[in-house]
């Protein structure tokens, strides 16, 4: 499963809906999967493998081993 373990982010429920004809003709349910990486990071001094997403690495709340 995605998740980040720094912002703790998830994946995200909902439905795709088509529209036929300017009305909602279908809906399946969907979910969004957040943008996950597994990336080398300095805990402590110490290098760690942790997934991150990729907000979190733009943001520089971590720090690349």
């Amino acid at each position: 499963m995605a998740v980040c373990q720094v912002c703790g982010k998830d994946n995200i429920f909902g439905r795709h809906i088509s529209i036929n004809r300017s009305q909602v003709s279908k809906r399946a349910k969907r979910r969004w999967k957040p943008n996950v990486q597994n990336v080398k990071v300095v805990v402590n001094g110490t290098h760690k493998t942790m997934k991150v997403c990729t907000k979190c690495l733009r943001d520089g709340k971590v720090t690349r081993a």
